[in-house]
């Protein structure tokens, strides 16, 4: 069966994932991830590519992105993906493809499910086990997001104006933001944004949907599944 068509729109937020051919280790040592971040703002800064949340784990990333135009997404991971691959087989001694294909994605509803991805994404080192608390994992968004940090993860981040709303100056909206996850993700909205990342649905409200048929001409979801219901709050580990 051929695969749906990536929706490819300007402005609108996706939520990325790109693993390790056959879940391998993408990252083994701290310059690992230095490089690959390096990379990845040097390519979304040429391409037109704003990044609000992601988390690199062992073997997979995410993102949570806005493209600028319609290659900003695609033209963005080919220049990460050929740069870190060189490093990485020139680094440990190997060859061959590291990612597992194509990255997958999903369109998303900015006002329904901007912060809960922002959740999603920060709290899988929590669900994986890897760490109690999301500020303890360096190779997140949280600590920008959710405490200030300009440090090692955080200056390059874009703030989406669904978190700018949190608050009138930025003390207000971290205190804001750190508090959406003192409750965890409703597990239906969980499975919402397993599903529809890895399928290629749009994710959001019945509107959001009809639109996203409308403008792209393709179905948004399917339609033997119930569509998304509104959100409350989650877990990670996707």
């Amino acid at each position: 069966m051929a695969r749906l068509p990536r929706y490819v729109i300007p402005g609108q937020p996706q939520h990325i994932i790109q693993r390790g051919n056959n879940r391998q280790v993408i990252f083994t040592a701290e310059a690992d991830y230095r490089f690959f971040q390096d990379s990845l703002v040097e390519a979304a800064e040429r391409f037109g590519l704003a990044i609000h949340a992601y988390v690199w784990m062992t073997n997979h990333i995410h993102l949570l992105a806005t493209p600028s135009r319609e290659d900003s997404i695609s033209k963005t991971l080919q220049s990460l993906g050929r740069r870190y691959v060189q490093y990485f087989n020139y680094t440990y001694r190997r060859s061959g493809t590291l990612w597992e294909g194509r990255y997958r994605a999903t369109v998303v509803d900015s006002e329904q499910y901007l912060l809960t991805l922002m959740r999603y994404i920060e709290m899988n080192p929590v669900r994986a086990g890897m760490v109690v608390n999301p500020a303890d994992y360096p190779w997140s968004s949280h600590q920008r997001n959710a405490y200030g940090d300009t440090g090692l993860n955080a200056s390059w981040l874009a703030a989406h104006d669904e978190y700018l709303r949190l608050g009138l100056d930025a003390i207000e909206r971290q205190t804001a933001y750190r508090a959406l996850f003192h409750s965890t993700l409703a597990t239906d909205d969980l499975a919402a944004i397993r599903d529809c990342t890895h399928k290629g649905w749009a994710l959001g409200s019945e509107k959001f949907i009809k639109q996203m048929e409308k403008q792209s001409k393709r179905q948004a979801v399917s339609k033997g599944v119930g569509r998304p219901r509104k959100p409350i709050e989650s877990n990670n580990r996707v």
